[in-house]
């Protein structure tokens, strides 16, 4: 790696003699600007309104426009050249807790490198106490022209300085968060840390990629063979009702465990759209109270079917008893008849 930055961390009265290098590279598909029609470049070309002709980039330097609407310039030797004590040193203000800096504080991380030998040890001696006592080095560094306030923290088994914003230059996030009082039933809270644990499990971060880029070189590379490209499936439409949050995370749980081959796959939860309702209140259906509405649904079901069945043994019953009472009273009229016959055969 080329070192893009040479001086030393001020650590006290230690000096450790280090050289930067650029920590990340990222990867990008080169895109210009092009002209429709043709597909010849576009170029950016630099005027002066003044002279109103084109000039070459060396005769470009930076200005400053004054409140007054003049401009002075200032030269790259006036950059280069600026009073400030933190120039070529990494100054080490002090040392402190790891998440003391909040991660939107950081900017470009850069690899610390010993510069020669006599640096080794002092070097190694800062990384080790960063590592026994879980603390950061705050810092101030020049960089490209201008100073910088910056961490020396520990990756691995090298120092790295990671730049950062400074206070004043964090927005402040206030009127951003949703505004009223939400109440969280402490059921979905239980029900989103399920989830939390289960898209959490077996979590390889070295596994992802940049699946952007990979889009567009599969555009690139069917444009340069003329054939049509592939096309994002275009998204379902949202509505913008509010779901059953309780359904939707336990639909959820279940369909993060059915893509690892877990239980519970293909056993989806079905989601009810409700009203928004005042204040969002019905926005936060229970499950329980589906779960009663259809328990108590079944036993409707349940006792109508009950008294059906009663109903046709009562029938059949009825029935049975008819069919009985016909036969007796047919014996009984045969009877009566042979006994008819008897009298007459007796008499004769």
């Amino acid at each position: 790696m080329r070192a893009t930055w040479k001086g030393a961390i001020s650590f006290g009265l230690v000096t450790i003699p280090v050289q930067l290098f650029t920590a990340a590279q990222e990867h990008d598909v080169p895109l210009h600007q092009v002209h429709e029609e043709d597909g010849s470049r576009v170029r950016m070309r630099r005027f002066c309104e003044a002279e109103d002709k084109e000039i070459p980039y060396s005769e470009v330097t930076k200005g400053y426009e004054a409140p007054d609407g003049s401009t002075i310039t200032l030269s790259d030797d006036d950059l280069a050249d600026l009073p400030l004590p933190s120039k070529k040193v990494i100054d080490v203000l002090a040392f402190v807790d790891a998440d003391t800096i909040d991660p939107l504080m950081f900017s470009k991380a850069y690899y610390v490198g010993s510069s020669d030998r006599t640096a080794s040890k002092p070097y190694a001696l800062l990384r080790d106490a960063l590592i026994e006592t879980g603390q950061i080095a705050v810092t101030k560094i020049a960089l490209r022209s201008r100073e910088s306030l910056a961490v020396l923290r520990v990756h691995e088994d090298t120092l790295v300085l990671q730049t950062c914003l400074w206070p004043d230059e964090v927005r402040p996030a206030a009127g951003v968060a949703p505004e009223g009082d939400v109440t969280v039933r402490p059921q979905e809270l239980k029900m989103a840390k399920s989830l939390m644990d289960t898209l959490s499990e077996d979590f390889d971060l070295s596994a992802l990629r940049d699946e952007y880029q990979e889009a567009l070189q599969q555009v690139i590379e069917a444009r340069l063979q003329g054939v049509e490209p592939p096309h994002e499936r275009e998204a379902a439409p949202s509505d913008g009702t509010v779901i059953d949050l309780m359904a939707a995370l336990e639909n959820s749980v279940r369909a993060a465990k059915g893509s690892r081959g877990e239980e519970g796959e293909g056993e989806d939860a079905e989601i009810h759209t409700l009203p928004a309702g005042k204040g969002g209140k019905k926005s936060t259906a229970t499950k329980s109270t589906a779960t009663k509405t259809t328990g108590s649904a079944a036993k409707k079901s349940s006792g109508t079917s009950s008294g059906t069945k009663k109903n046709t043994a009562a029938a059949k019953k009825t029935t049975a008893k008819k069919t009985t009472a016909k036969k007796t009273t047919a014996k009984t009229a045969a009877k009566k008849t042979a006994a008819k016959k008897t009298t007459k055969r007796a008499s004769a």
